[in-house]
């Protein structure tokens, strides 16, 4: 046994709502790892409807971890949502051509990829912004707004979202990140997955 294929488009038998999330990813540049499932009542396949603003002349990616759990209405925005703030309008006039096309800047805003580490859960309803950096292991709140990047291990929310705490001292996230059990192979992954689904640190070091 080595746990389900990520290959499986409904891991669990007859919950067709819930899906390993790659295999209903088609855009090139939104990029999803193993194991990392969405949860919709409405099925998997509304994923993509709710990364917004996301066009390939920007050319960002969403690149999201292995074995991450995204809850319903998660939304991420994307940098072809921005408009530009130093003008003296916010108004997109060139986009619409008929010799607005004049005004055409040599950019528009980018704040880069949006990142979500491995082994993230994203509560319900959660928003996040163009650029966001996601750390390991963090956890989201329901119906947060994330506006800038969360470290490692950190749970936070809110609208913006803050720091409510973390999950472990700091000595015991810097082991965890250094032990990085989601890079594991699945046979590693099932021979150890008590470890895994503990807080016995010393079982999680000594993993073979």
């Amino acid at each position: 046994m080595h746990g389900p294929s990520p290959s499986f488009r409904h891991p669990i038998e007859a919950a067709e709502r819930l899906g390993f999330l790659k295999n209903f990813s088609s855009r090139p540049n939104i990029e999803v790892g193993d194991y990392t499932y969405y949860d919709d009542p409405k099925g998997p396949e509304r994923f993509q409807d709710n990364v917004l603003y996301h066009f390939d002349f920007v050319g960002e990616r969403l690149i999201i971890g292995r074995f991450c759990s995204i809850a319903a209405e998660t939304r991420f925005i994307m940098n072809g949502g921005n408009h530009a703030t130093d003008w003296f309008t916010t108004f997109p006039f060139p986009v619409f051509g008929h010799g607005w096309e004049v005004a055409q800047p040599e950019s528009w805003p980018n704040k880069g990829d949006t990142v979500v580490g491995h082994d993230v859960w994203i509560g319900y309803g959660a928003t996040i912004i163009p650029g966001v950096q996601i750390g390991h292991g963090s956890i989201i709140a329901t119906c947060s707004v994330i506006t800038r990047d969360v470290e490692p291990y950190a749970i936070v929310g809110g609208n913006p979202a803050a720091p409510i705490g973390y999950r472990f001292d700091e000595a015991t996230r810097d082991t965890l990140l250094d032990i990085a059990w989601w890079d594991w192979d699945a046979d590693r992954i099932t021979r150890n997955v008590q470890a895994i689904c503990s807080n016995d640190l010393k079982a999680l070091q000594e993993a073979v």
